[in-house]
């Protein structure tokens, strides 16, 4: 039952990590086992076999999700955005509780409300930045593009794993998001199988070596200074929801999105507030 639930965590994650706009950490958070992630991660052949029972389940969620929903997600926001959105505003708030907990029996300090209004001011601005039209071709590649990808895997993961900024979205900045999802897409395919594995596998060495470097720096924030931290957590997931609802702006809404909206958005809320406890 425990596996189920983990598979169950790193599907709704994946999909996250998939929605420009949405962060994969901040759902590592709201389903409540961030730090275990991070601790995992940062001392992975430190207690290897319990690290591997963890991780497996999640990264199989995680991977099942990537592959098997990049193209509803798609379909979704392009069809139904308000729903849809709201499903996944749901699914954060509803780790809220989960979070304020970790903090509100500690003596309040204005650098802790320092902290918080740093952090959201951060991620709220890096909300109205624009994507841009550029894309990058995989055609013709070269040693220096191979290495181009590597480096854009870690700053990819690095977004995914801290909380309120998209991996996603940061690849769409870099004009590498439509191309990998692409060669994603056609790797479920089974076409051009060795191309695309050319491009995914420096791409995913880079994202774990992402993963680890930043897993250790958020140890050690979490180790020496564990409550500014989640302050600075805090501001960074309720300032999330900006760069989550504000692609909504100017979109049409009928009274029966509305409703559809309001029950995935308590569905979403349920879903988070019942796995964060587990």
């Amino acid at each position: 039952m425990q596996n189920m639930i983990l598979v169950l965590k790193g599907f709704l994650i994946g999909i996250a990590n998939i929605i420009p706009g949405v962060s994969g950490g901040t759902l590592m958070i709201t389903l409540g086992i961030y730090e275990r992630i991070i601790n995992a991660i940062s001392h992975f052949f430190h207690d290897f076999k319990e690290n591997i029972k963890f991780l497996v389940p999640l990264g199989i969620g995680m991977v099942l999700s990537i592959l098997l929903m990049s193209q509803l997600i798609g379909m979704c926001l392009e069809k139904f955005p308000f729903p849809t959105t709201l499903f996944f505003v749901g699914l954060i708030l509803g780790g809220i509780p989960l979070l304020w907990r970790k903090v509100k029996d500690s003596p309040k300090k204005v650098s802790h409300g320092i902290i918080f209004g740093i952090t959201f001011l951060f991620v709220a601005m890096f909300a109205f930045l624009k994507s841009g039209d550029y894309v990058v071709s995989f055609e013709d590649m070269n040693i220096m593009s191979y290495v181009l990808l590597f480096g854009v895997g870690m700053i990819a993961s690095a977004t995914m794993i801290i909380p309120g900024i998209s991996g996603s979205f940061m690849l769409m900045l870099l004009g590498y998001y439509k191309p990998i999802i692409d060669t994603l897409r056609g790797l479920t395919e089974f076409s051009l199988l060795g191309h695309n594995l050319a491009i995914l596998i420096p791409f995913g060495i880079g994202v774990l070596v992402g993963i680890v470097l930043v897993a250790k720096l958020i140890e050690f924030l979490l180790k020496k200074f564990e409550i500014p931290t989640y302050y600075g957590v805090l501001g960074f997931v309720l300032a999330s929801m900006i760069a989550i609802i504000l692609p909504l702006i100017g979109t049409t809404i009928t009274i029966w999105q509305v409703l559809c909206a309001i029950l995935l958005f308590a569905f979403g809320f349920g879903v988070a507030y019942k796995l964060g406890g587990e």
